[in-house]
């Protein structure tokens, strides 16, 4: 019979350390961007879906008044 492997308390808290040091390495190297870029991407996001809810909208309302034909 194989024994499983026990992880030692010590072992799970250097884990933990790792991951953290790990991580934070990784966001000192992210680029953040500008607040006028994330301003412009914002209106960009907001203006696609708008765009976007407004063709669903008048999509759905041609179908439903196509349905309506077909079932009258």
């Amino acid at each position: 019979m194989a024994k499983a492997a026990k992880v030692s308390r010590k072992d799970q808290e250097n884990r933990i350390v790792r991951y953290v040091k790990a991580t934070r390495s990784e966001l000192r190297k992210v680029v953040w961007p500008t607040r006028e870029e994330t301003i412009n991407l914002t209106i960009i996001v907001l203006i696609v879906t708008i765009g976007m809810s407004a063709f669903l909208g008048i999509l759905d309302f041609v179908f439903a008044q196509a349905f309506e034909l077909i079932i009258r």
